[in-house]
């Protein structure tokens, strides 16, 4: 489930979730909005599983 790899990602990185949902989703509410029941498009899920992948890759190249 969506939701919870970015749980997890939030703890693992410290960042807010409105933060993660603009940078990811372009959409500061999309953590709270799947908290919430939000079901993200294929697209989206894709795009957000891509971001986090592209983050994780960066932090540990730094």
């Amino acid at each position: 489930m969506l939701i919870r790899r970015i749980e997890q990602f939030l703890r693992e990185t410290g960042m807010p979730w409105t933060k993660f949902g603009r940078l990811a989703a372009q959409d500061p509410r999309f953590v709270q909005d799947l908290r919430n029941g939000r079901s993200p498009r294929t697209a989206t899920e894709k795009r957000v599983e891509h971001f986090m992948n592209i983050y994780r890759e960066n932090q540990s190249a730094a």
